[in-house]
Parts: C-alpha cells; structure tokens; sequence
C-alpha cells in the first residue's frame, strides 16, 4: 500500500514530477491560473489531459470569467487517469471530487507524473473540503492562493465562498464537507472575512 510518505519520496526523486495546487474562492481566478500553466501544452507532444467532475455542470470546459477555455474530460471518478500513459495530468474544481480521487492523484505521482489542481479550499460553512485537506497532506510542491473581490464591501480581500439559497446564506451540515452543486439551485458570492457569514456556534 502507497503511504503518504512514499509519494514525497517519489516526487523528490522523480525528474519533473510535482504537485501544483491553486486554492481560492469563487472568481479568484483559480481558473485562469490553470489554463494559463496547461494551455501551452496543446501545441506540444507532451501526453496530457484535464478532468473535472461530471457534477460541474456550469461549463463544458475549465472556463476562465477573465477570458481563456481549455478542454476538459468530464469524469465520476480520476481512476480513469490511471488507464493512460499522461505526462500531465490537469483536475479543475478538486473540491468536486472525495478522498478516492486524492488517492489516484497519489498514484499518479509514484508513477512521474505531473499534477496541476485547482479549486476552492474553505465549503460553504468556512470550513476545509476534506479532499483539499487531503491534497495538502501529500506535501504538494507548490500551493498558490488567491483572492478575490468581496461580492459585499468590494475589498480585494475575498477568501471564502458564501452559497446562498433564496438570497439567504446556506449553512446546513453536510456529511464529508460536500461540494454544493454548481447548477442553479444555489447562488455563490465571494466574501471577506469579514462579510462571511459562518453557522452559529453550538
């Protein structure tokens, strides 16, 4: 079995092997960090290819609100990752996929491959997506965060995601810190601190 420590020892020794994590709220930029590090890989023969959740169902791609697209394969599960011989492997919105996926993710690296991730660190109660959690744990090589504009004070100081139900913030417990569906049944702002309403505590 891989432990977390074979993995490091595996991207320490492996040439070009690295785990690349960018974090942040909704409109961050996230997105456009991603394709700006995958998109030159299309004119090249490097064997790579991008994965988002089938679950994200907002854009067929990983799409940039600043300008920029990159094609994407929609996917229930990263295993499918593992039956192609990839030099890079690219996953836009992590948070979208369960500690299952973070273990392929581990496997890629023991086996030399490149991991570029991005998605949104803190759910909707301000608390650590458990498979975000569990891609830190793997000693990533590099972990960028971002921030965005507060959809409320407009402070460039943004860093958790408000989901909102009929215009109220959304703070039920979910088992497994959930990602929240991205289809139309919620609305999501990017909040300060500050703004950020969090649940009341028990």
């Amino acid at each position: 079995m891989t432990t977390i420590d074979d993995v490091r020892q595996a991207v320490r020794t492996a040439s070009g092997v690295s785990l690349d994590v960018v974090l942040g709220p909704m409109k961050s930029g996230k997105s456009l960090a991603l394709i700006s590090t995958l998109s030159p890989l299309q004119f090249t023969r490097v064997r790579h290819r991008v994965y988002q959740s089938e679950r994200h169902v907002r854009d067929t791609g990983v799409t940039s609100r600043s300008g920029g697209e990159l094609a994407t394969t929609k996917v229930a599960s990263l295993s499918a990752a593992l039956d192609e011989q990839l030099d890079v492997v690219g996953v836009d919105e992590v948070h979208m996929f369960d500690l299952a996926d973070v273990a392929v993710v581990a496997e890629l690296l023991r086996r030399g491959t490149r991991v570029v991730v991005a998605g949104i660190d803190l759910d909707h109660r301000g608390e650590l997506f458990a498979p975000v959690r569990a891609l830190l744990e793997l000693g990533p090589d590099t972990v960028s965060y971002r921030r965005a504009v507060c959809d409320q004070c407009r402070d460039f100081s943004a860093t958790h995601t408000q989901v909102l139900r009929s215009g109220e913030p959304f703070l039920d417990h979910l088992g497994g810190s959930e990602a929240l569906p991205d289809d139309g049944t919620f609305t999501y702002e990017a909040r300060c601190r500050s703004c950020f309403v969090r649940p009341a505590r028990t």
